[in-house]
């Protein structure tokens, strides 16, 4: 037999090293905007102008619709004109009043009048901010759903407006995980629409109650969307990453599972073999975490596990001399 033969087994080696390990929370949510309305007539008119077109951006406060008002501006004249014929008699009656020549009863009656011809003055003008109808928060309209002439009445829609500045996504997550979610988190988003785009942003809301059919709660999170990519009712695939720790990793090829256990081989410094029982966490693709067992810098076999046994001398295969 030929002496020089080299009967070491020839294995490759991995070193025992820190690794990011995090659990995953996958989930689907239905994108909402900010801020979402219908907005609609507050009264039965004619409409006089339509001030928008549709997807327009507006403003909070802007004209959208004004509604046929003639009768309520000349109320409104009148109003004032019956106002200012108050406000002159009771500086002419306080006048008298003063010189004695009328009881001081009168000046109080008469500003009684002028405080009900403010009053008149102030519904007529309330009724006629009822024919304008304005954008209540700044966003984007649907589409137009009135014409100049059309007939509308209270609770008819006018259009959509929708604030999809940021936009916001429900999303359900097991009750196991409740204690290790909180606001702020970080979260990933991505929709069919846009594959190769992954949102950004964070958590900013939790369920006060678990759904006792499902045993899970809701989790709310707000995505910027200065883009404007993301419209309100698209399918978002959520990801939540919790528990982020570094921890000693072993690729899943050095794994020996016997049973519930799991041994590795470590080479030591005479390149001889050493059965050592771990205990594993979480995996992930091609590593596994390791609780227990291990000490970082440590050389385990990652391939070749099959041949070797407690005790076997091996050859790196890689290390060896020229």
């Amino acid at each position: 037999m030929d002496a020089s033969v080299d009967r070491r087994i020839p294995v490759r080696l991995a070193t025992v090293a820190p690794q990011r390990f995090e659990t995953i929370l996958e989930s689907l949510g239905t994108a909402q905007a900010n801020e979402s309305v219908t907005i609609t007539a507050s009264v039965t008119a004619n409409v006089a102008e339509v001030a928008f077109s549709d997807g327009d951006e507006v403003e909070a406060g802007q004209i959208l619709v004004r509604l046929a008002s003639a009768e309520e501006f000349a109320e409104q004249r009148e109003a004032e004109v019956t106002l200012a014929e108050q406000r002159r008699e009771l500086n002419r009656i306080r006048g008298l009043a003063d010189d004695g020549i009328v009881p001081r009863q009168q000046v109080d009656q008469q500003r009684s009048r002028v405080q009900e011809a403010e009053a008149r003055l102030a519904a007529v003008e309330a009724r006629l901010s009822d024919r304008v109808i304005r954008a209540p928060f700044s966003g984007v309209l649907g589409l137009r759903r009135v014409s100049t002439g059309s007939l509308v009445s209270p609770g008819t829609a006018v259009a959509e407006l929708d604030d999809i500045s940021v936009i916001k996504v429900d999303f359900t997550v097991s009750e196991r995980y409740l204690g290790a979610v909180s606001s702020g988190q970080a979260i990933e988003a991505r929709t069919v629409a846009f594959r190769d785009r992954v949102y950004r942003g964070k958590v900013t809301a939790i369920s006060t109650r678990i759904d006792v059919a499902t045993r899970t709660l809701t989790v709310r999170a707000e995505i910027d969307n200065a883009d404007r990519d993301l419209r309100p009712g698209m399918l978002l695939t959520t990801r939540l990453p919790l528990d982020s720790v570094e921890q000693l990793a072993v690729p899943e090829g050095a794994l020996v599972a016997t049973a519930d256990q799991h041994f590795v081989f470590v080479i030591d410094d005479d390149g001889v073999a050493q059965r050592r029982e771990i205990r594993i966490g979480r995996r992930m693709p091609g590593v596994v975490e390791v609780l227990d067992g291990l000490s970082e810098g440590d050389r385990v076999v990652e391939e070749g596990t099959l041949r070797v046994r407690q005790g076997s001398d091996v050859r790196v295969l890689g290390e060896e001399s020229a």
